[in-house]
């Protein structure tokens, strides 16, 4: 087969694939500004006092299970949080999890997440 012709039908097979994309990303799209809006309606509202807060309050917040909750009281009962970024002394707590937490968190006051 000569090199014009397989450049031929690999343009042919690109612009077909391309096309099939374009319709399917228009669904996707439409799926994803769904499911925006569903993440917005869902979102946490309120703060976890990480100093106060028992096991049940700190599971609310989004990364933070049973195992991750005991490991934050085992920690402040040694060394009360007075930097929020302390959260990252906690095993699993890394930048990323702390970046999600850290608008959800505060050292004093009541705990109202929702």
């Amino acid at each position: 087969m000569k090199r014009t012709e397989m450049k031929k039908k690999l343009m042919m097979a690109l612009l077909l694939a391309l096309v099939g994309l374009v319709g399917a990303g228009d669904s996707a799209l439409a799926q994803g500004r769904r499911d925006e809006g569903a993440v917005a309606a869902q979102a946490p509202t309120g703060t976890v006092n990480i100093n106060e807060a028992s096991p049940e309050q700190l599971e609310r917040l989004p990364g933070i299970g049973p195992a991750r909750a005991r490991q934050i009281i085992e920690y402040r009962k040694q060394h009360p949080f007075k930097r929020l970024e302390e959260l990252t002394r906690i095993k699993g707590i890394g930048k990323k999890t702390f970046a999600r937490l850290r608008p959800l968190v505060t050292l004093s006051g009541p705990t109202t997440l929702q």
